[in-house]
């Protein structure tokens, strides 16, 4: 059976991150990535994955220091969860997530908490399957999002979006583009989009969230990669240069 490596200073220079297996000519996204986890160890993050080619991994940190607009108490939220469907049958999604939930029962966590949706969206946690394992819906945020929670008691209070996410708005107009380092693809499509707009003449505004509380305070639930235009959300999906193109064509912007 494969190990579950956990990453930690010591390791994460040598080992994968699975969801980008190394590092391209001129793409600086894996490095951004372990960066930010090395930033976040000293927060409680944990980073856990199978010892294979590939996406099999878990990655969860207390919620108070969650980059994410969430309001709860001694809870862990799952940051990102996913398993690559080349590995299907081999119950390493239940392996993560058992470890996980083992893991925050000893450290005395009330519950799991994660993002997810009302039905499967790119980058965002299976709704599906958290809820065969149990998993509940505790608040939801428009447009499609859900927060789904595990206690591990009937005691304890559930978590929630923080009020000013659940419309999916902001005080922008235009395109508004927010986005983090959490994923080592995000920064590689931001500089497209950026340079597309460029190229265009299209204003955009792209807001980098640096420190949980910048992430915290951000008027989506998802603080990968969610853009807006006219302060209206648009999507958390990560844009290729096709996708963008059609969306300002949509938009009517050229």
């Amino acid at each position: 059976m494969e190990e579950i490596i956990t990453l930690n200073y010591d390791n994460i220079e040598c080992e994968h991150i699975c969801c980008s297996l190394s590092d391209k000519k001129g793409d600086c996204g894996v490095y951004l990535k372990k960066e930010w986890l090395k930033e976040r160890f000293d927060d409680g993050l944990i980073f856990n994955k199978i010892n294979v080619r590939g996406k099999a991994f878990i990655e969860y940190i207390p919620v108070e220091n969650a980059w994410a607009p969430i309001e709860g108490e001694n809870y862990m939220f799952i940051n990102c969860f996913w398993v690559s469907g080349k590995f299907k049958g081999r119950g390493y999604a239940n392996r993560l997530l058992n470890e996980c939930i083992d893991n925050c029962k000893k450290r005395g966590k009330n519950g799991i908490i994660t993002l997810s949706s009302k039905k499967k969206m790119p980058f965002l946690s299976d709704p599906d399957y958290l809820k065969y394992k149990g998993f509940k819906v505790c608040d939801i945020a428009n447009p499609y999002y859900e927060l789904l929670y595990l206690p591990f008691s009937d005691k304890y209070d559930s978590p929630k979006f923080k009020n000013h996410v659940k419309y999916g708005k902001n005080d922008e107009n235009g395109l508004t583009l927010y986005y983090s380092n959490q994923c080592p693809h995000a920064s590689k499509y931001v500089d497209l989009i950026r340079k597309i707009s460029s190229e265009k003449k299209i204003d955009i505004k792209i807001i980098n969230f640096e420190t949980k509380e910048q992430a915290q305070s951000s008027p989506c639930p998802f603080t990968t990669y969610s853009l807006f235009y006219n302060g209206e959300f648009i999507t958390n999906e990560i844009l290729s240069e096709n996708k963008f193109n059609k969306l300002i064509i949509e938009k009517g912007l050229i």
